[in-house]
């Protein structure tokens, strides 16, 4: 079968060959998009746009000078990255209707390189949130509630009313961006991750999540929630098509001082045949408070798969984990507060008619344009950082993540490459049991895994490892040295090959599909 293979020798070779045209492939997601519209995945569809950029694709095939891999592949952006001419929300009320004068670096990247952009995906408002539940457009399905394999294993309610309510999250912040991925609708997808907001999705849904190393990918049009951690992240269906995603992304902008400043040069990943010089670390304090037996015995599991290919597996020590999620929060909120205080009503969005005073119209703007989550997160971030609290809260979090981060370095030193880690606890959790819990408490269990990737600014990524006892994806997560992307890519797709993650199996999307379509269900374009 041709579905596991990359969108470089399929998609790609499908386009050259004229097999499929941009055009036919921008209608077919269109169309997915469409019959998958339950879902929630998209905010915003940019139909018009897309036919026009599949067009011009289009004639530069024809002419036989596409702009490279990614020219006519159909692709989506999280909705925290501004396009021009395309609304950006954030999933919030503060910025409904707001349409941005440029394009987010990442944005323009995509484009420049021929890339169909079909529009803008759903998230937690302002991306603060572990289960894309909580922004103004309503909450996220994860494909994975309507596909063979849960609904086979899933025990129907005796009440026919439960039927509708057994769907599962997708987890988040970039819920919209990993279930367009998962459902077929795009290629790949742009994330943003800041405590694990790509990769926890990205587990849930069954997708590869890749978070960069800090600097590597600007942020230029990325609407900041914490500067110091906040990368953008990849979403595909495969190892190889994130490698070709990133090659088109990463490298220096003058607009992000905060970027590398050396030129990218984009890598195809070898086949990796003998592992046996690689060292894999195991870290012990990942074996945290919640973490279900099923997931820790896949840990185990693909631990023993890199011993018996004649790895070195050895038991690390990251002593500071245990504060990192405490840390993390003070720091995350302290930034949110600063980030925050842009949304005034004065410049751009929403604007109170509250008109007494200047600062009546602040506080009325603020509480009608913000939900509660960003709201409590501005009022812890700015408790943090009184006078009075400063030394305490914010200066000892920045002297910990110091810490942290130096856990990494030494295990690094001692001769490890990577290390191998879980993404989540446990598999996505059904909807109305996600919600009993508010989204302070999500989240500090759902980042407990990803966030110490960003305190450290390392690269990161999730691999669909297996499905659970319910049918539903559970991933596993690399986390290697800073700017190893190459070493921490390739053995992520060993470990992919290994692993044989099976197919989605989507009742609406067989119906929705044939002929060429059929083979590049999987990831199909590198």
């Amino acid at each position: 079968t041709r579905l596991k293979e990359g969108l470089r020798s399929q998609v790609s070779a499908a386009l050259k060959e004229g097999r499929v045209t941009p055009t036919e492939l921008c209608q077919r997601c269109l169309a997915l998009i469409k019959s998958t519209k339950f879902l929630n995945a998209y905010i915003t569809v940019a139909e018009e746009t897309a036919l026009k950029q599949a067009e011009e694709s289009e004639e530069r095939y024809k002419k036989g000078q596409p702009l490279g891999v990614l020219d006519g592949i159909p692709v989506a952006v999280k909705d925290n990255f501004n396009t021009a001419g395309i609304e950006t929300t954030c999933a919030s009320n503060m910025l409904r209707g707001y349409v941005s004068p440029y394009n987010a670096t990442v944005v323009q990247k995509l484009l420049d390189q021929g890339a169909v952009l079909l529009g803008k995906t759903n998230l937690d408002e302002f991306a603060m949130g572990s289960g894309s539940t909580d922004g103004v457009f309503g909450p996220v399905r994860n494909p994975w509630s309507y596909s063979r394999q849960y609904k086979e294993k899933s025990v129907p309610k005796p009440h026919s009313e439960d039927k509708e309510s057994n769907w599962v999250i997708t987890g988040g912040s970039s819920g919209g961006s990993a279930a367009a991925v998962s459902s077929f609708t795009c290629f790949a997808a742009l994330g943003s991750d800041t405590g694990g907001s790509t990769r926890n999705p990205a587990a849930h849904c069954g997708v590869v999540g890749l978070k960069p190393t800090y600097g590597l990918i600007s942020r230029h049009g990325l609407i900041p929630l914490v500067n110091s951690m906040d990368v953008p992240g990849i979403l595909t269906r495969c190892v190889d098509d994130a490698a070709v995603v990133l090659g088109s992304l990463a490298g220096h902008d003058p607009k992000d001082s905060t970027t590398i400043q050396d030129d990218f040069k984009p890598f195809e990943l070898p086949n990796l045949t003998d592992v046996s010089k690689l060292s894999v670390g195991i870290p012990k304090e990942y074996h945290a408070p919640g973490l279900s037996s099923e997931i820790l015995a896949l840990w185990s599991k693909a631990a023993d798969l890199f011993k018996n290919a004649g790895a070195k597996v050895v038991e690390v020590s990251l002593p500071h984990t245990r504060y990192s999620i405490v840390c993390y929060h003070v720091l995350c909120t302290a930034e949110v507060a600063s980030n925050m205080a842009r949304f005034d009503g004065l410049e751009y969005g929403h604007r109170s008619g509250m008109n007494e005073s200047t600062e009546s119209m602040y506080a009325a703007t603020r509480r009608e344009g913000f939900n509660e989550v960003v709201r409590g997160r501005i009022l812890s971030g700015n408790y943090f950082l009184l006078k009075q609290n400063y030394e305490k809260y914010f200066v000892k979090a920045q002297k910990v993540r110091r810490l942290i981060a130096n856990d990494f370095v030494k295990v690094f030193r001692s001769g490890v490459d990577i290390l191998l880690t879980p993404t989540t606890l446990s598999d996505a959790a059904p909807y109305l049991e996600f919600i009993q819990e508010d989204n302070r408490t999500r989240s500090a269990q759902d980042d407990i895994l990803t966030q110490a990737a960003n305190m450290a600014g390392l690269p990161a990524i999730n691999v669909p490892t297996a499905l659970s006892e319910r049918g539903l994806p559970v991933g596993l997560q690399f986390i290697g040295r800073s700017f190893q992307e190459k070493q921490l890519l390739t053995v992520a797709k060993w470990f992919e090959k290994q692993v044989q993650f099976p197919m989605i199996q989507l009742e609406e999307v067989k119906r929705q599909d044939n002929g060429v379509f059929q083979h590049q269900k999987s990831a199909s374009f590198s």
